[in-house]
């Protein structure tokens, strides 16, 4: 009963060190798990994100940069075309600080080559829609091919009767060029034209200019020189486009734009990007409001390559995406550990319940049995006493019949004898053992024990050898109770002994401690058995209870020892009991179930 009990306390403790200890539901585990999945993704994102927007906001910044140098620039070469276009209409091209005549070169240069462009493309001269189209979007009020003869062949408009005149030289082949834009000598509010031979087949090209169409192709003029001066580096194309669609300056080939002109909805925003695809190729497209002397004019189109980008947000995505991958395999390695770790507390737990179950009905049933067992002995006595007593005072006068007598009566008192004896054994074991420890040789305690069972041994065939390593090891313990348990292991030796062998006895003496080994040479144990010859609920023997073994366990535990085994099958087993060697305060009592 003691050994139960001690087991019964000590499983509803270890359960209930268990259960103090901090423990996740498998479902809690599992969408803390996605949880922490879900964060870690949604953070990465969050990330790569970040890293987009940072690269698409530095090159929307660089597109403002170019839009602002363009602005000036342009803002500057208008200013100067429009002072030197005053100073025209007043018969003076004096203008200090300015060379009139490179802005004019400029502005001839420009609006020449696009009449040569116009002129050279013959399916626009077979097409007038589309001639008509192209002139309005490039600001060209004024435009007529003649042929050979001077007949017009096309017109958009009719040419002023003076612009024909004046442009008579070129019409009937005495130049190849004339242009008559800016001239000091001609009447106020006279169109400017440029009159030209063409360059693929007999006749000639008039275009003329009044003051609208000089307002435009200054600002033409203006921001193409200035956008051709900041297309460099990185810059893919440029594109300004007039409110109403007009051309004002492009370098590169542009995509369509996806809207016509200015923003509606531009708010306070000072550009707008996107990622687009054109020709095979990655751009970042940016369009930001053109000003030009602080007017609103339209909008600029600039596409930015993006490989270098790309090269960064690719890298750096790897990257993103590599360390959620660590994050994450390492946070759910944690958790399978944790759940794993878990799942054998609970099977522990479930364990100790089934086994605190198991204890407190053996415990019952022990209870009940101490008691059955101990009126048992009442009547097992009487019978003895009984059985005695017939011996002596009833034995039969005939011969035959009194040596009958004699085994019947002697089989009964063998048998009382044996009932008795495991009564005994019960009643030891369910007895609460208390242990008054004293200072004592353990030498002298196995050299009495040898000495107790050599007879017995010897007449068995069993050789028993000793080596108590002649120096003296005093031990706190409780002399009978060791020698009891020491006993109970040396007859489990010699009981598994079938035939000749050997029972050896080793004592070696350490700093703290002694440690005892009881080697046999006999059957051996199984790994199974090995695990279950301390319990009280196991035993091999056909007679008896089988409680030698699991008495010694609870006195050497009684002693703060400890007790392993090892053995197999057919090699025979060894027994190391380790006990400590430095005395607890004097007087102290030591319970079995501690």
């Amino acid at each position: 009963m003691g050994q139960l009990m001690f087991q019964k306390e000590n499983l509803a403790r270890e359960i209930r060190s268990g259960l103090s200890k901090p423990f996740m539901q498998p479902l809690a585990l599992t969408l803390i798990c996605v949880l922490f999945i879900s964060l870690i993704l949604v953070t990465g994102l969050m990330d790569l994100g970040r890293l987009d927007r940072t690269l698409v906001s530095s090159m929307e910044n660089r597109g403002i940069e170019i839009m602002t140098f363009v602005q000036k620039e342009a803002q500057d070469n208008y200013s100067s075309f429009l002072r030197l276009y005053t100073m025209e209409h007043e018969g003076s091209l004096s203008l200090p600080g300015v060379e009139p005549f490179l802005i004019q070169e400029t502005f001839i240069n420009n609006f020449v080559a696009a009449v040569r462009k116009f002129e050279k493309d013959p399916s626009l001269e077979n097409n007038p829609a589309a001639m008509e189209a192209l002139l309005s979007k490039n600001g060209i009020p004024f435009f007529a091919i003649m042929d050979g003869s001077g007949r017009v062949v096309f017109k958009n408009r009719d040419i002023p009767p003076d612009v024909i005149f004046r442009a008579n030289p070129v019409i009937v082949g005495e130049r190849e060029i004339l242009i008559d834009l800016f001239n000091p000598s001609k009447k106020k509010n006279q169109a400017g034209f440029v009159a030209l031979r063409r360059s693929n087949s007999e006749g000639t090209v008039i275009v003329a200019l009044e003051q609208e169409g000089f307002e435009y192709w200054g600002k033409r003029v203006a921001v193409q020189t200035a956008v051709n001066d900041a297309a460099i580096g990185d810059i893919a194309f440029i594109s300004i486009l007039s409110s109403d669609g007009k051309i004002f300056g492009s370098a590169g080939v542009s995509p369509p734009l996806p809207v016509s002109g200015v923003l509606p909805d531009w708010g306070n925003s000072q550009a707008k990007s996107r990622k687009i695809t054109f020709r095979d190729r990655d751009y970042q497209e940016v369009l930001v409001p053109f000003y030009l002397l602080e007017n609103l004019e339209g909008i600029g189109q600039i596409g930015l390559d993006r490989d270098k980008t790309d090269q960064i947000i690719t890298k750096n995505r790897l990257h993103v995406i590599i360390s959620m991958v660590l994050i994450v395999l390492t946070g759910v390695i944690s958790i399978l550990f944790i759940y794993q770790n878990q799942s054998r507390h609970l099977a522990r737990l479930e364990e100790l319940r089934k086994r605190l179950q198991q204890t407190e009905r053996l415990s019952s049933l022990g209870q009940l049995a101490a008691g059955v067992a101990h009126e048992i002995r009442n009547p097992l006595n009487a019978i003895s006493m009984a059985t005695q007593r017939l011996q002596r005072e009833f034995s039969p006068a005939e011969p035959d019949r009194t040596e009958k007598f004699r085994k019947i009566t002697g089989v009964i008192r063998d048998e009382v004898r044996r009932l008795n004896g495991i009564i005994e054994e019960f009643l030891a074991f369910s007895r609460t053992q208390r242990f008054e420890l004293k200072d004592y040789p353990i030498e002298e305690v196995l050299r009495k024990l040898v000495s107790l069972i050599e007879e017995e041994a010897n007449s068995k065939g069993i050789k028993m050898l000793s080596n108590l390593d002649g120096s003296s090891a005093i031990i706190p313990m409780d002399v009978d109770k060791l020698q009891q348990a020491l006993l109970n292991i040396l007859k489990n030796a010699m009981e598994s002994i079938s035939g000749e062998g050997e029972i050896s006895i080793v004592l070696e003496k350490r700093t703290n401690e002694i440690t005892l080994k009881i080697s046999d040479t006999g059957a051996g144990l199984s790994q199974d058995e090995i695990e279950k010859i301390f319990n009280p609920e196991y035993t091999t023997k056909e007679k008896g209870l089988g409680l030698g073994l699991p008495i010694a366990h609870e006195i050497i535990r009684g002693h703060n020892g400890n007790i392993k085994v090892e053995s197999r099958i057919g090699a025979g087993t060894t027994f190391t009991i380790t006990l400590p060697s430095t005395a607890p305060p004097s007087g102290k009592v030591f319970e079995t179930a501690k």
